[in-house]
């Protein structure tokens, strides 16, 4: 079965969607109407979910497409230390993607958005000439002056990050040779944004640069360091590693480094950092340094440089 109609479609999802304290008026009219909380600025973000390249229709079930195309997103918030307001979803769909399709993305994302009481407050809806498209716009808000920055980062600074790494690019390498089960790797299929945690250190003032790890360690590092005009040294026997599988085996420094989609935050503070944020382990992994070059130590305690070798759109991956 083909997806409804525009119109329709529409109406569907205008029946699901609930009204949140941030949007005034939402979906029906030309433009959503937000209201900003006073002595707050906004905070905009905007991303992607393409078929073949975020997923594939025979890899991941809808719900999970839904799930982590909202995630996306709020997780840019969390990054900033921001709270989500309002969503706005661009869908395009090919007249060969069922209906039962769609209402399985659906669900995924209108749960996410439950998880943070997180109102759908528009979008677009459009036929592609082929495969599924979707982008996500979060809005956000945050003190005037508190957004945590990707430019903050300062010499002698701690480099900090939560959670585990690797498990979403494990997930990936694991779907290109056989099946992967989602409950063996939950932070490729279910991936939570950090907003908790980004808040928790915004709020306190003990983030100075932060970013979320969408495209690798290796490359959301360099982000900061680039922003920041400064370099940083890492400890790979310090980087916290997922557990995958069903024998919960501990995933390779190199996918830790590299792998990207683990939605977990990477920050930098010269505070005293608690082990757990939020309910969710904090791990220091290395530190800022004046010398602008990203610097490996190895187990042995042999030094290298880091490369960077995250996920980047164009380059050939």
């Amino acid at each position: 079965m083909a997806p409804l109609g525009e119109k329709s479609l529409i109406e569907r999802i205008r029946r699901r969607v609930r009204a949140g304290s941030a949007v005034v008026n939402g979906i029906g009219d030309d433009s959503a109407v937000l209201r900003v909380p006073a002595g707050h600025e906004l905070l905009v973000t905007t991303d992607f979910t393409l078929e073949n390249v975020h997923f594939r229709r025979q890899w991941h079930p809808p719900e999970v497409v839904g799930w982590r195309c909202l995630t996306r997103g709020l997780s840019d918030i969390a990054a900033m230390g921001g709270e989500p307001r309002a969503a706005f979803l661009s869908l395009a769909l090919d007249g060969r993607t069922p209906q039962k399709w769609v209402n399985g993305f659906f669900d995924g994302l209108l749960e996410a958005a439950s998880e943070f009481g997180l109102p759908l407050a528009g979008g677009d809806t459009a036929q592609s000439a082929g495969g599924i498209q979707a982008d996500i716009v979060v809005v956000g808000s945050v003190p005037n002056g508190k957004a945590v920055l990707r430019s903050g980062a300062r010499t002698a600074d701690g480099v900090y990050v939560t959670g585990e790494l690797g498990g979403s690019a494990a997930a990936l390498a694991q779907l290109h040779t056989g099946k992967a089960r989602p409950a063996d790797y939950p932070r490729h299929f279910h991936p939570v944004a950090r907003i908790a945690v980004g808040q928790w250190l915004q709020r306190r003032g003990l983030a100075s640069g932060m970013i979320d790890i969408s495209d690798g360690l290796s490359t959301d590092l360099e982000h900061i360091c680039e922003e920041s005009g400064v370099g940083a040294e890492i400890a790979g026997a310090a980087i916290p590693r997922a557990r995958v599988g069903h024998r919960a085996q501990q995933v390779g420094l190199d996918l830790a480094l590299h792998g990207g989609e683990d939605y977990e935050l990477l920050f930098t503070s010269a505070k005293k950092i608690p082990a757990q944020v939020a309910g969710v382990p904090v791990t220091r992994i290395g530190r800022i340094t004046r010398k602008r070059r990203m610097v490996l130590t190895e187990d042995d305690g042999a030094r290298r440089t880091l490369e960077v070798r995250g996920w980047e759109h164009f380059k050939g991956n």
